[in-house]
């Protein structure tokens, strides 16, 4: 069999594509996934996703270079190896940025990237329960809820951000960005509503449409510089005539693809020994993430989520309440509360998010954490500091090298220590000393700003938002143009985070969705 579209990668890219383009009963389109599908209990239960780090099954566990501003530490990177991607084991937290970011993408990309083209697209794949128009859809595929069972501490969070003088924003995809309170999320029926879950759980009986688990793609396959197919291990997969692969692997996972088929910076193929087809020096540079570090505390009480005997039977409680109701507090993202702000008030819009998390969590969750505490995360969101993927070995089930190059712009330090400033300050007023036993990180003896730069250096990492790495633009530099397809070559596009010119200023997820759809709806339709 021949197909029209050969899609790489079932994430929250890849899972939006195979639900627009198998719409024509016509149009034979196949969807591969390198990970398997995602029945694991612990991504469909939202406080599972606390133990989702740890599990090599559904996550590539990538790590980074060295960081030579971070003391030369190794960061983990955890990334969706699963049907929904990074979708099926991330915070559910729905964001679509702020409109500026969009403003700055017609700048590189031409207007159908502009706030008004993408936000029409928001409110089509958007059935928001709690929230209507004109801010918000109701009747879209992807199901945005309230929390249903929002801990007291994620409360008493955004009362301490109003203590600090930050407004309460009840819809950080309302009128203004700016602000604190609870998050929404991703979430149908108390359970997590992935891309997969939205996109591809409804039209996965449609006959004209395949997907593949478990199935790594090596390589695209050429006809000079036509893609004709894609290799996988021990078969290929050809395309129809005039059909097209779309790479959706992701921030690293499709520079690597391009790479190992010929396509990206000349010396460094050279380099890996893999021939040249199309010396494209952007593929796998412009790589920005969001750099995070975190206040946490113990506390006096037991609000928080716990490990420790004391927990059980609220553990046992929440348990039946999600048997029986889809109700409780298994019901919980981790990531309840948070919200934007300015690093100074010269800023013309917020550069800084919270992610508060009313529990401990040390190294991703991979490290068990006893106790009763709370972790209020910070994160720059507009860093000046770009990185880049390169291969590690022409071996294609070889880990790419990933290195982000964090702090490397002077300017990013001095917007992360002023966060971590606030963010203490956060903890330090009264609706959240008064649960407050005492500060375990940075510490109370760390003050001045040298020694809190230090903490920042030693402690910062991901939160999980890597884009950029095949960026789109209408200048002939860059890796595709506004529509995806890779300059070059005929046949080929990508089609998920890593088009991003510059950096989301907010969680990634649902904009990725929207490149998606955006880029499908400019897609002709095959004869």
């Amino acid at each position: 069999m021949t197909w029209h579209y050969i899609i790489v990668g079932a994430g929250s890219a890849g899972c939006v594509l195979a639900n627009h383009l198998s719409r024509n009963p016509r149009t034979r389109v196949c969807l591969i996934e390198a990970g398997p599908p995602d029945r694991n209990p612990l991504i469909h239960v939202p406080l599972g996703l606390a133990l989702l780090a740890r599990s090599r099954h559904i996550n590539w566990a990538y790590d980074t270079e060295p960081q030579p501003q971070l003391g030369n530490r190794s960061l983990y990177w955890p990334r969706g190896r699963v049907l929904g991607g990074s979708s099926s084991i991330n915070a559910m937290i729905y964001m679509r940025g702020h409109p500026e970011d969009y403003r700055g993408w017609a700048q590189a990309a031409g207007p159908e990237w502009d706030w008004p083209a993408v936000r029409r697209i928001f409110l089509e794949h958007e059935a928001n329960t709690a929230f209507t128009e004109p801010h918000h859809g109701t009747d879209g595929p992807l199901t945005v809820s309230d929390l249903r069972h929002p801990n007291p501490l994620s409360r008493a969070f955004v009362q301490a951000g109003i203590e600090c003088l930050h407004a309460e924003n009840p819809d950080f995809n309302g009128t203004t960005q700016e602000g604190v309170g609870l998050y929404q999320v991703t979430q149908e029926n108390g359970q997590r509503h992935s891309a997969a879950r939205a996109f591809l759980d409804p039209v996965r009986q449609r006959p004209n449409l395949t997907i593949l688990t478990g199935a790594q793609v090596h390589r695209v396959l050429f006809d000079g510089r036509r893609a004709t197919g894609v290799r996988l291990k021990g078969r290929d997969l050809s395309l129809a005539e005039g059909g097209e692969i779309i790479l959706s692997g992701g921030a690293i996972n499709s520079p690597q693809v391009l790479m190992l088929s010929g396509i990206g910076p000349a010396a460094h193929l050279h380099a890996m020994g893999i021939p040249i087809l199309f010396n494209a020096p952007e593929v796998g540079e412009n790589l920005a993430d969001h750099l995070d570090i975190t206040v946490q505390a113990a506390l006096k009480g037991r609000e928080a989520i716990g490990i420790t005997p004391s927990f059980l039977p609220r553990a046992i409680r929440a348990a039946w309440a999600y048997a029986r109701h889809r109700t409780g507090e298994l019901t919980s993202n981790v990531a309840e509360a948070g919200g934007f702000a300015r690093s100074d008030a010269s800023r013309d819009r917020p550069n800084l998010q919270f992610h508060f998390i009313p529990a401990y969590l040390h190294d991703h969750g991979r490290r068990t954490s006893f106790g009763y505490g709370l972790t209020l995360h910070v994160c720059d969101l507009l860093p000046k500091s770009r990185g880049r993927i390169t291969l590690s070995s022409p071996d294609p089930t070889a880990k790419p090298r990933i290195d982000p190059n964090y702090l490397s712009d002077p300017d990013d330090l001095p917007v992360l220590l002023a966060g971590l400033k606030q963010a203490r300050a956060i903890t330090r007023a009264p609706a959240l000393a008064r649960h407050i036993a005492r500060e375990t990180q940075p510490g109370a003896d760390i003050a001045s700003d040298e020694a809190l730069a230090a903490d920042i250096r030693a402690r910062a990492e991901t939160i999980y938002h890597p884009v950029g790495t095949c960026r789109m633009g209408r200048d002939s530099a860059s890796v595709t143009d506004p529509a995806g397809r890779v300059r070059g070559v005929e046949g080929l596009r990508v089609v998920d985070a890593s088009l991003m010119p510059a950096i989301i200023a907010g969680n990634t997820n649902a904009p990725t969705m929207m490149i998606a759809e955006n880029i499908a709806r400019m897609m002709p339709t095959p004869h």
